[in-house]
């Protein structure tokens, strides 16, 4: 039996199944809090070749009460919440429900930490969103101007768990994650979009993908190295906010010309422009400065755009075999 414990709040996402899957494999006994009725079992299929089996409760980070109930029946040493809705564009679309789902959730984790005087240290995933656009790469003290309701919420999220750090003494902070893919990425993410449409257009030459802006520029990592980033900073002791990113900035156009040519084909043949998917606030560069996590704690990205695009290639085309 494992002496070291960790609540995963919201363990179905991409980032939360690589954190359980991480933890599995350190030998942790790992608590999943999901909104979502299944078995243990589906989610350990997702977290990868081990036998072993994160303990699944069925509950809504909405409730204060579940959230307490959770801390007190299984004492956990180590939270994670990366919880709540996580599309920018679905929180235009339901706003309201994104921003319970955000900062309700992150309220209800540091009023029962605070209440239950929790010893432990909890870990909260921001977003490089809460900065808007990014004229230089962004450290944890860049000017804070979000443009969607999804980045408002996570800034609003950021400030809580400082306030509640440095007012009530707990241990949490906050990992500002600038866009990081896998396989495990839903697929209404547009990178995920690009190489579906890829693969599609390799098999039909008369497939056509529809995008908006392929202007945009970003900070893309591999979320497998950001999850080992994550608990590296929940373990280093000086409860520091910091950005986890690559500092490489990619525009989504140089995305899809490297996934179409890795295919032998011409993105121009099978990407239509449709005007109707641009978004009005889209943030036209997002990217952060990796340089301070790698001084304190020595963790630096590794994947660049290339091998993330060949990963993200080969498994879809895999997966898409064995259906």
């Amino acid at each position: 039996m494992s002496s070291k414990k960790a609540l995963v709040l919201g363990p179905r996402g991409q980032d939360g199944t690589l954190i359980c899957k991480s933890l599995l494999q350190k030998n942790y006994e790992v608590i999943g809090l999901s909104h979502q009725k299944s078995s243990s079992h589906s989610i350990s299929q997702n977290i990868s070749e081990t036998d072993k089996e994160i303990k699944l409760e069925i509950g809504d980070i909405k409730s204060y009460t579940t959230i307490e109930n959770l801390i007190n029946r299984y004492q956990p040493q180590e939270i994670y919440n990366l919880a709540g809705q996580s599309s920018v564009g679905k929180s235009f679309l339901i706003p309201k429900e994104t921003a319970e789902s955000i900062i309700d959730g992150t309220l209800n984790i540091l009023e029962v930490a605070r209440y239950l005087n929790f010893k432990g240290k909890i870990f909260f995933a921001g977003s490089g969103e809460m900065f808007g656009s990014t004229e230089v790469a962004a450290d944890i003290n860049y000017p804070q101007k979000p443009v969607s309701p999804y980045g408002i919420y996570k800034q609003t999220s950021f400030k809580l768990v400082k306030f509640y750090r440095e007012n009530f003494n707990l241990n949490c902070v906050t990992g500002v994650l600038f866009n990081h893919e896998s396989p495990l990425r839903n697929e209404n993410f547009v990178t995920q979009k690009i190489i579906s449409g890829a693969i599609s257009a390799q098999k039909n030459k008369n497939h056509k993908l529809k995008l908006g802006n392929i202007d945009i520029r970003r900070d893309w990592g591999w979320a497998e190295e950001y999850v080992e980033a994550m608990q590296i900073l929940l373990k280093n002791s000086d409860n520091q906010d910091h950005v986890i990113c690559t500092g490489k900035l990619t525009s989504l156009l140089e995305f899809i010309n490297i996934t179409f040519n890795k295919l032998n084909l011409n993105w121009e043949d099978h990407v239509i422009i449709d005007e109707s998917l641009k978004r009005k606030n889209e943030i036209p560069k997002s990217f952060g400065n990796p340089k301070p996590l790698e001084k304190m704690l020595k963790w630096k990205a590794k994947s660049n755009i290339d091998e993330i695009i060949t990963k993200l290639l080969e498994h879809k085309m895999k997966d898409r075999e064995t259906c």
